[in-house]
């Protein structure tokens, strides 16, 4: 591998006992939109996804539906493939636990953490939640009004008492503590690292990490009967899909990869990756991933999402009904990325509408449109008539969006995505009210070379700014700003930030075919 940037971003792999959600989807689309944005950057990307196939959980689902669990597996570990595909994530690795490179992998691991002395025997007698895939503290229980005990998430528990393997987590409860204090960006946003250093902070237990009421699992290497705790199974694919436990050529030089620069994680998950997986990475002496960023949720229309509602939002039907690049642009527009989100179908049409219909979509058909009129391609901004000036408001213009390749990098790097989307808005909306003030068209209707001329300069000034806005959005929407740049006439390997700063000839040169991006959606869909 070149010592070229290198860059490993993971999404958590999916659980198989149902269909893709509004979830998974953002999830995806998130770490998508950032291994876009290091590519264009120039570092060499490595997008690890997949699915979660082992556990209670999954054979208690084939069991329902009267399926072999393997059958099973494979049929829904499939919906999720195609998921990425219909979303365009851009992943370069896809893992399912199922495989027998995870099993061979997972045993490595494991065989890492036996010989460290962190494992012991004992019986485990306590809380379980089939939904959580999660043993709870007897503290972390709610009681219904009918009697059922819940977890803190509202799956409901079990009693079990089972022979089991037991992990020494209270060991690392000091390291885990100092790391967290050496890195205080490791778990983001910072609501997320308090929550992991308080849980830390307080009774941190040893941790039940085999399992023998059930056999769907990887088993445990030379302990029959025994099958690996679903999350440190689970936890392990961030190792398989770089080759572990070959770590050098053998692996195909994929290790080099690790550690991992960032895990996307939803917010329920934080506890498996900031505190579980941290402390088996010590035990197995494999390094720390850099960064944990743990997302918020989506409610629809206000409500919770529930499968017992009915009110599940299916992410591909999104997509049907307004298009793949307006979904990705609106998930990651709407709400700090971190919080929690509230979906709706008149917020997704209103937000389209304001910003890539009415905005970006609006100016780019009035500047390109006037070229050609004027100049049957790129307007031409030299010559006699006006020897290529630039006036004042002209490098303003220019000066504001040379200056956001730096904000939008900042922002990026933060995972702030509505901010950075935001920004590169504001700029469209510069370069609307420049337009309107400068009024190519009337100087085109001039008639004389010296309005032709100024108008030359505007509009080449405006295409400027849409070369440089369709750059900073690439990673967002790759299809429409694929489509934008084409019109520009801007080449494949002139689309990075390499080549941001470079300008547009001022020559002319050719339009791709000029058509509307973003045609503006006159009333609510019904996806």
């Amino acid at each position: 591998m070149t010592a070229q940037k290198r860059f490993y971003l993971t999404t958590p792999i999916y659980y198989v006992n149902d269909k893709p959600h509004i979830g998974h989807a953002y999830t995806s689309l998130a770490s998508d939109v950032v291994v876009r944005y290091k590519r264009l950057r120039g570092y060499e990307c490595h997008l690890l996804t997949g699915t979660d196939e082992h556990g209670q959980k999954v054979q208690q689902a084939a069991q329902r539906a009267g399926e072999e669990t393997a059958l099973f597996t494979s049929r829904f570990a499939e919906n999720f493939r195609s998921m990425a595909e219909r979303l365009q994530i851009s992943y370069d690795g896809f893992v399912r636990t199922t495989e027998e490179r995870h099993r061979l992998s997972a045993q490595a691991f494991w065989t890492r953490l036996q010989e460290s002395g962190d494992l012991y025997d004992k019986d485990y007698e306590g809380w379980y939640s089939v939904r959580d895939e999660n043993y709870c503290d007897a503290s972390e229980i709610k009681e219904r009004a009918d009697g059922t005990k819940v977890s803190a998430s509202g799956g409901e528990v079990e009693w079990v008492i089972e022979p089991s393997i037991f992990f020494r987590l209270s060991k690392y409860r000091d390291s885990l503590l100092r790391h967290y204090d050496a890195h205080p960006d490791f778990i983001m946003p910072r609501t997320r690292m308090n929550e992991v250093r308080s849980f830390v902070e307080g009774s941190l237990w040893d941790l039940c990490v085999s399992r023998t009421s059930f056999s769907w699992g990887v088993p445990v290497p030379e302990r029959e009967g025994h099958v690996m705790y679903v999350w440190v199974d689970a936890l392990t694919n961030y190792l398989t899909g770089l080759g572990f436990p070959n770590e050098g050529s053998k692996g195909g030089g994929l290790f080099d990869f690790w550690p991992a620069d960032m895990h996307m994680v939803g917010k329920d998950i934080v506890r498996f990756h900031g505190v579980y997986w941290p402390a088996l990475l010590m035990s197995a002496g494999l390094e720390l991933p850099k960064r944990i960023f743990a997302h918020g949720w989506w409610t629809n229309a206000g409500e919770k999402i529930s499968k017992s509602v009915g009110n599940v939002i299916d992410p591909i039907a999104l997509v049907d009904e307004y298009g793949l690049d307006r979904v990705r642009y609106f998930l990651l527009r709407e709400v700090p990325f971190g919080e929690d989100g509230d979906f709706s179908h008149e917020a997704m049409v209103r937000r389209s509408n304001e910003d890539l219909a009415n905005g970006l979509g609006n100016l780019c058909m009035r500047v390109l449109t006037l070229a050609d009129r004027g100049w049957g391609g790129l307007p031409v901004c030299e010559g006699a008539a006006c020897k290529g000036v630039t006036l004042e408001q002209d490098e303003a213009l220019l000066a504001k969006f040379d200056a956001g390749e730096a904000l939008l990098e900042e922002r990026m790097e933060a995972c702030s995505f509505h901010r950075a989307l935001a920004g590169v808005m504001a700029l469209v909306g510069e370069a609307d009210r420049y337009i309107t003030r400068e009024a190519p068209w009337k100087l085109l209707g001039a008639g004389d070379e010296v309005s032709k001329g100024r108008a030359g300069v505007v509009l080449w000034v405006l295409c400027e700014c849409l070369r440089m806005a369709a750059i900073d959005l690439l990673c967002f929407m790759p299809g429409s700003m694929g489509r934008i740049l084409d019109m520009l006439g801007v080449g494949e390997g002139l689309r990075d930030f390499a080549h941001r700063g470079r300008r547009l000839p001022r020559t002319g040169g050719k339009l791709g075919e000029v058509a509307a991006v973003f045609p503006r959606l006159e009333k609510r869909g019904e996806a």
